[in-house]
């Protein structure tokens, strides 16, 4: 039993993991000037890319007001909570929030299957 559970831990850990963000911003000029442009190379060094962005998607259902949407990919939950969470990423993270939101977005982190 305690090597099927490690084992199923082991693969847990190396399922993907994905970051929605949902936003809406004053300016998408200046998200990509003063944060985009040193978010990105934070995000790759914890091994996640951008697979989807979009001012405009495909809204199917429920409300949507903002004018940016994305999807961030990770090797593993533990990258995508490692790069949310990093030191490094947290000035850039303060000043989407704080400057360069016009009201709150929304960031979830999904494990894949």
């Amino acid at each position: 039993m305690e090597n099927q559970e490690k084992s199923t831990e082991g693969a847990n850990a190396t399922k993907p993991a994905y970051i929605m963000v949902q936003m809406k911003v004053e300016s998408l000029e200046e998200l990509m000037q003063r944060y985009a442009q040193f978010a990105i190379p934070i995000l790759q060094k914890h091994g996640g890319q951008m697979i989807a962005g979009t001012p405009a998607p495909n809204v199917k259902e429920g409300d949507w007001n903002g004018n940016w949407a994305a999807v961030l990919q990770f090797p593993s939950m533990e990258a995508a909570e490692g790069w949310y969470n990093s030191d490094e990423y947290q000035p850039y993270k303060t000043l989407r929030i704080n400057e360069l939101q016009s009201e709150a977005g929304r960031v979830v982190i999904i494990p894949g299957m």
